[in-house]
């Protein structure tokens, strides 16, 4: 029964989802299809034509018909036909009987246009000088056949009719687009809302004299728009669209003069209560009816207007919430905006991720694609040593009459001598072995042949066996460097996928506590709050001379977030109104103080060693002594080189082996003759302490802890010697205080007399007192210089200290100020975000 009845919900619960998807499917159809109608068809064309075909202003002017015309016949050619149809119609079932205009101005309009093409080819330009002279054509002809003279009021009228006709062909241009569907995603310009309103007001008169016991249409129509764009955009834009509705408005009937007030009244007081979503834009509009209606007709009107606005807010709420977003996202500093403007950077970012993780797997396939798949050694021997002895047999034992009795009847016999024969040439280049010599006479009745035949063999399988592994150490060489790349644009993937976290509490609480201990704060910005890692910035006003940021906007900092906070950046009156830029970011664990010693051989300028620093990110620190083979001019160019090339791979994020085995390949396949350079790489994790230590053809490195000398070394051959070798990686963990000790030979060979130098130097390093990284290097190199030959100086020398400190901060933490202190929801929130 319980199995039964689950069975049953499970077949409700299919049906369910099934009517669901045929729902949301239908709707979604309904909406293609309503698009369709009002876009394709032209449906909305002829509604907006229609009512534009009615509208007139100041009483006798029609100045919509012909601009609207042009507007449809620029940018919908195909649905200018419909568009001159609902224009006529319009003029014919209005009440100020302009038909003769309408298509008396539709034709001179399509005349003119037909001539400026003929003469300029693209008409476009001047739309809105033809619309000017048809109207100014049509209406002074109308006229003149009409009365039979122009008088000068007649020929004001007209040139005012088609100078608003010129006006409104720019408007109707960049407005049409936007009721159509026909533009982009951006946002609206200010001066394309205002040409959207004039075309929706424009509509609105065509509705002048549609009324129902003293109640409006246009008066409802224009409300119900004020209240879209409140809600909308806000306070400043339903304050305009009130002033620019309610002036078309009275321009349509000068009765309607006190429209303006109401609406821009309404529009201002509806945006001012957008927080309270639908009812409180209801509410201003309300308000703002009730306080000017009252005067605008003496208050008898009262009724009607109340009515009026009564329509226009049922209106409203029956409204889809879908219409109200999508009018919000064109419209600057709306959160619908805001959230469409993240999307579309979301969907560029997330496209730019897509590319770059194509790349990433484009390297791993070519990475995958070098990878030599090597067989089992022992089948692989055997293959080769068949291919050997076939091409052996074939020019000695093919012309032999007894190649019967050694390969079918002795087989075993005559293969394992010859595999013996082909072993001994390829470890000793030729038999030696007299025993084996004589066995393989006493088989072989071509003994001397065989053997020569087997030595040229085997010296070709030789060399191509060595060109066979170079060929394999390369193709792994590049694989390991494409896999590096592939690895490298992978995080650069993941890393353009990570989004600023909000952290809209934690700014809030910062500004609030910065502000109250009397600082005058602009904005901060918090782009990540994790342990180890914050990153702040803010715009604020202090004093630089005095280092206010450093000594007391970090400490306040580091008391609100529960950890250490230190200036990073400082740009001061970054800002137009003085204000300055500064970054603060987590303090680093450990410090690295660093102290370096050379000198060049016989006292010279230029010496062949070099060194770096690199501070690759906040978390690894580099250091790195190159010794190039020699001295002078050449080895000093050769380890610059070096060094050179190792930080821009190891800036590039590739792993620290793969960096060092494409830095050697470079040299190996650069040089031209035997210029060949040491390396000694330490990198040094800022986090932990914990340092890695690769070493080619370097000399050993000390850490003295103490009294303690501990020594750290590694086996490797100089860089460009070999395509290919394996980098021996040694770690050690670094305590506070620790000295790290890295030189080049001419420190660790200058006494050659010595056998142990390691104790030598272990020696004179314990010898220091001091403590100070530069002083350490200085008396390390003195030492050396004068224990053996006094001044004189055989190689170049090059000696490197770098100390490691815990980091205590300079300044302590400033509490915060008691008043902030009371909001413990926020603090909560602080220390939640920082895990502390």
């Amino acid at each position: 029964m319980k199995a039964s009845g689950n069975m049953v919900a499970e077949t409700i619960a299919q049906r369910m989802n099934g009517v669901q998807g045929k729902m949301l499917s239908g709707g979604q159809a309904f909406k293609n299809s309503l698009k369709t109608l009002l876009f394709d068809w032209g449906v909305l064309i002829a509604v907006v034509g229609f009512l534009l075909g009615r509208a007139m202003i100041l009483a006798e002017l029609t100045p919509f018909i012909l601009p609207f015309l042009a507007a449809v016949f620029l940018l919908r050619r195909s649905q200018s036909i419909i568009a001159a149809g609902s224009l006529l119609a319009g003029a014919i079932f209005s009440f100020h009987g302009e038909i003769v205009y309408a298509a008396v101005g539709i034709v001179a309009f399509l005349l003119l246009y037909r001539c400026v093409k003929v003469f300029l080819g693209q008409p476009a330009k001047s739309l809105p000088y033809i619309v000017f002279t048809a109207s100014l054509i049509t209406r002074l002809s109308i006229v003149f056949f009409s009365e039979g003279a122009f008088s000068q009021y007649a020929l004001m009228m007209a040139t005012v009719e088609a100078g608003l006709g010129f006006i409104l062909t720019m408007i109707f241009i960049q407005s049409i687009p936007l009721i159509t569907g026909k533009r982009g995603g951006q946002a609206l310009r200010n001066e394309e809302i205002i040409c959207l309103i004039i075309l929706l007001a424009s509509v609105m008169t065509g509705t002048v004299g549609w009324a129902f016991n003293d109640v409006a249409m246009q008066h409802s129509l224009a409300r119900y728009l004020v209240l879209i764009f409140a809600f909308a955009g806000g306070a400043a834009i339903g304050s305009t669209v009130g002033v620019v509705t309610g002036l078309i408005l009275s321009l349509a009937s000068v009765a309607s003069l006190y429209q303006m007030s109401v609406l821009a009244f309404a529009g201002l007081l509806g945006g001012l209560l957008k927080e309270g979503n639908r009812i409180g834009v209801a509410f201003g509009l309300l308000v703002g009816t009730l306080l000017i209606g009252m005067y605008g007709d003496g208050g008898g009107g009262l009724a009607s207007t109340v009515t009026e606005t009564a329509i226009a807010i049922g209106l409203f709420m029956i409204t889809p919430k879908s219409w109200l977003s999508n009018v919000a996202k064109y419209i600057p500093g709306t959160v619908e905006h805001s959230q469409e403007q993240q999307q579309y950077l979301r969907k560029v970012r997330d496209a730019t991720a897509g590319k770059v993780e194509r790349f990433s797997s484009l390297f791993q396939t070519l990475s995958n694609s070098f990878k030599v798949q090597q067989k089992n050694d022992e089948e692989q021997y055997a293959h080769e040593v068949d291919v050997l002895l076939s091409n052996v047999t074939e020019k000695t034992c093919q012309t032999c009459l007894m190649k019967e009795k050694c390969w079918v009847q002795n087989f075993s016999l005559t293969y394992d001598s010859m595999t013996e024969m082909v072993n001994e040439i390829e470890a000793n280049g030729t038999i030696t072995d007299p025993k084996m010599q004589r066995q393989w006479r006493s088989i072989c009745r071509k003994p001397d042949q065989v053997i020569a035949a087997m030595n040229a063999e085997t010296n070709q399988y030789r060399a191509n066996k060595e060109l066979k592994r170079q060929v394999q150490e390369s193709q792994k060489l590049v694989a390991d460097q494409l896999l590096g790349v592939s690895r490298v644009m992978g995080d650069f993937a993941k890393e353009i996928q990570k989004e600023k976290q909000p952290h809209v509490i934690q700014e809030e609480y910062m500004v609030d506590a910065l502000r109250n201990a009397g600082l005058d704060v602009g904005h901060i910005d918090i782009y990540s709050m994790e342990s180890g890692s914050i990153e702040i910035e803010m715009s604020i006003m202090c004093d630089h001379i005095n280092g206010e940021a450093e000594k007391i906007i970090g400490p306040m900092l580091s008391d609100l977030a529960k950890e250490t906070i230190v200036l990073k950046r400082e740009e001061p009156k970054f800002y137009s109104n003085g204000y300055s830029h500064i970054s603060f970011g987590s303090a680093k664990p450990f410090t690295i103080n660093s102290g370096v010693a050379k000198v060049a051989k016989g006292g010279e300028w230029l010496s062949g060693d070099n060194y770096s620093m690199i501070e690759l990110n906040s978390e690894k620190y580099a250091v790195a002594i190159s010794d190039g083979m020699g001295n002078g001019e050449k080895a000093y160019l050769e380890s610059s080189e070096t060094l050179a090339l190792l930080q821009k791979v190891l800036q590039s994020g590739i792993e620290e082996t793969v960096a060092i085995k494409s830095v050697n390949s470079i040299l190996s396949l650069r040089n031209t003759e035997e210029m060949f350079s040491t390396l000694d790489l330490a990198m040094i994790d800022m986090q932990d302490a914990h340092v890695k230590f690769l070493k080619i053809g370097s000399t050993p490195s000390f850490i003295k802890r103490g009294d303690r000398v501990i020594k750290v070394e590694a086996g490797n051959l100089p860089m460009g010697i070999l395509h290919e070798f394996e980098v021996e990686v040694v770690s050690e963990q670094l305590k506070p205080g620790d000295l790290l000790i890295m030189c080049s030979d001419g420190v660790f060979d200058a006494k050659r007399q010595v056998e142990n130098k390691e104790q030598w130097m272990k020696r004179i390093i314990s010898e220091i007192e001091t403590e100070d990284a530069q002083e350490v290097a200085d008396m390390i190199l003195e030492k050396v210089i004068r224990s053996d030959h006094g001044p004189i100086i055989d190689d170049d020398m090059t000696v490197v200290v770098t100390q490691l400190k815990r980091n205590i901060p300079k300044w302590t933490s400033i509490p915060i100020h008691p008043k902030v202190q009371k909001n413990k929801k926020n603090v909560t929130f602080i220390k939640q975000a920082t895990g502390t």
